[in-house]
């Protein structure tokens, strides 16, 4: 560093990351940064700890914290050992989001019962949001009367089956943007698992939908990473297009992620056999990480050339990293960002992208084959 110090333009380049003059005065008069020394010309001078504290701030930034959040926890950093203590105000911050999280999403229940009614419900749909405005919630009379509310919009629940797709259009994003099949295929992943939220973590690559239909079409080989998954596949359609089912843990005691990444790590064979499936195949991972992370290796270092990926595994270091690792790649892929996952959710993703080459009636009579 210059002896005399750096210029706030300095202090960007220094740092990289997209940072600007502007967001590093934002960022002073949130109190994220310390004022700086002046130079006699007035001009703002930063120093090494300067560097470092702004390229922490990028780094946490990037890593999806909020401002107050990244805040909070350069504040309770001793100055004379910054990584002191870190963990513990992580686990701490962690732990808030988590309970913000959690009233979010009684919010949010609380609003996808209003608005995830279907037609059949709307009459009293109208009638609840009406009443809804005269009551004082904040007294417990008023929230007895809300109650009665509920009791009276669930009373309807028992009239007629739920409509699933006419509850999905008043609560899904906007997807106008993605083909009719993506838009399907998130569809039915949200309702696999009943989070709305999910349909933002939902990734593709570009030709995700084109190579897994071409792949399907030419009756490829399905591998699934466990029994669990492979048994969820829809089987009635895979039969009927020529796809053959295997399972890489091929262990029907293995049922569950923990036992998945075990038994991988354990047993050479898997890993092997993993080098040993056939070109143009679809891989569908719901449950180990390492899985993901070995066809990751096999893809880069050529081994394997598989027409598409669902990687969906579960875990909270190795997964995410495993579809980080899978979206680098040249293959085509389908994931769910960060740690969420499981074998219904892959599952689903192959069995909404089977549904748009063959319809289900035409394909019955082949499950005696």
């Amino acid at each position: 560093m210059k002896a005399n110090g750096l210029t706030i333009k300095e202090l960007t380049e220094a740092v990289g990351g997209g940072i600007t003059p502007r967001m590093v005065r934002h960022y002073h008069q949130l109190g994220l940064l310390p004022q700086p020394m002046r130079s006699r010309s007035n001009y703002r001078l930063y120093t090494d700890t300067d560097v470092i504290r702004l390229q922490r701030i990028v780094a946490l930034k990037q890593q999806g914290f909020q401002l107050n959040h990244i805040r909070q926890i350069l504040e309770v950093e001793p100055p004379s050992n910054p990584d002191a203590n870190l963990m513990m105000q992580l686990q701490q911050q962690y732990r808030a989001v988590i309970q913000q999280i959690s009233q979010l999403r009684q919010t949010a229940s609380a609003l996808e019962g209003l608005l995830g009614r279907d037609r059949d419900c709307q009459i009293i749909q109208a009638e609840v949001l009406a009443q809804l405005k005269l009551i004082e919630v904040e007294t417990k009379v008023g929230l007895g009367e809300l109650e009665k509310l509920w009791s009276g919009l669930d009373a309807q629940i028992h009239a007629h089956p739920e409509d699933f797709h006419e509850s999905l259009k008043h609560l899904l994003p906007d997807l106008s943007a993605r083909s009719e099949i993506e838009q399907d295929l998130i569809s039915q992943l949200v309702l696999a698992c009943g989070d709305v939220s999910l349909a933002s973590f939902v990734k593709l690559s570009q030709r995700a939908i084109a190579a897994s239909r071409d792949a399907l079409k030419l009756g490829c080989e399905i591998i699934a990473d466990i029994p669990t998954v492979a048994t969820a596949l829809d089987q009635t359609r895979l039969v009927h297009l020529g796809c053959r089912i295997e399972t890489l843990i091929d262990n029907p005691h293995v049922t569950t992620a923990v036992e998945a990444e075990q038994a991988f790590w354990q047993q050479q064979k898997w890993r092997e056999k993993l080098q040993q499936v056939k070109k143009g195949c679809i891989f569908v991972v719901g449950y180990a990480p390492s899985v993901l992370l070995s066809i990751c290796q096999a893809i880069k270092q050529q081994q394997i050339q598989p027409a598409l990926v669902i990687g969906m595994p579960i875990g909270f270091s190795h997964a995410p990293a495993a579809k980080r690792q899978l979206m680098q790649t040249n293959v085509a892929w389908i994931v769910v960002e960060g740690t969420i996952g499981g074998g219904l959710l892959a599952a689903t993703a192959l069995n909404a992208l089977v549904e748009s080459v063959i319809e289900k009636p035409d394909c019955h009579c082949y499950l005696s084959h």
